[in-house]
């Protein structure tokens, strides 16, 4: 009789612990799933961004004729970010993934403040009806980008407090649980691109 109640302890204690295994494996397949979910949302405003680049070039293609570099520059930054942000949507959890978006970004976001700021040295181009919409169509996009990155990193930081956390920590790595990396903007850029033409 006493082997048999030490048996069925036994197989409870290991029904709990494999009990156990499988809510914590199931949270993080979770968690995982939320923040790249919340990085399909950027990816999706990424590419609407990116999609609205080539209209902007043209409108201003036909006002800055002597700005060729400048208008070169935008188109590259724009296509090397679009190819940084394909291999980041594929696998969000990637840091080297997300450490190319955030440096193609940046990149993007510096040549698109340059034309910008040269943009304003043409009057007729600031007055011109499709250029004066797609500003409002990036600064809108921008917003959109911002609050998704803004739920992205925040699904991040849960997913990696949770697996940082014991008992997730012993069976994290070994079910190929990594950690995922925030995207951040640096400092610089946390303004965003400018696109007013007062």
């Amino acid at each position: 009789m006493e082997t048999i109640i030490i048996s069925i302890v036994l197989v409870l204690v290991i029904a709990l612990a494999v009990g156990s295994v499988i809510k914590i494996y199931n949270k993080l397949v979770k968690l995982r799933n939320r923040y790249k979910n919340s990085y399909a949302q950027i990816d999706v405003q990424l590419k609407r961004r990116y999609d609205l680049i080539p209209n902007l070039v043209e409108i201003a293609k036909k006002f800055m004729e002597h700005e060729r570099g400048t208008l070169e520059g935008v188109t590259k930054a724009r296509n090397t970010a679009y190819i940084a942000s394909t291999k980041a949507a594929n696998n969000p959890g990637d840091p080297d993934a997300m450490r190319e978006l955030i440096q193609a970004e940046s990149v993007f976001r510096g040549r698109m403040g340059g034309f910008f700021e040269r943009a304003e040295n043409y009057p007729a181009l600031q007055a011109n009806t499709n250029m004066m919409h797609l500003k409002e169509e990036l600064t809108s996009t921008e917003n959109k980008i911002a609050f998704a990155r803004q739920a992205f990193n925040d699904a991040v930081t849960l997913y990696n407090t949770s697996r940082e956390q014991f008992p997730s920590v012993v069976f994290a790595n070994t079910f190929n649980f990594g950690a995922a990396m925030l995207f951040e903007i640096e400092e610089e850029q946390r303004e965003g691109v400018r696109v007013s033409f007062d």
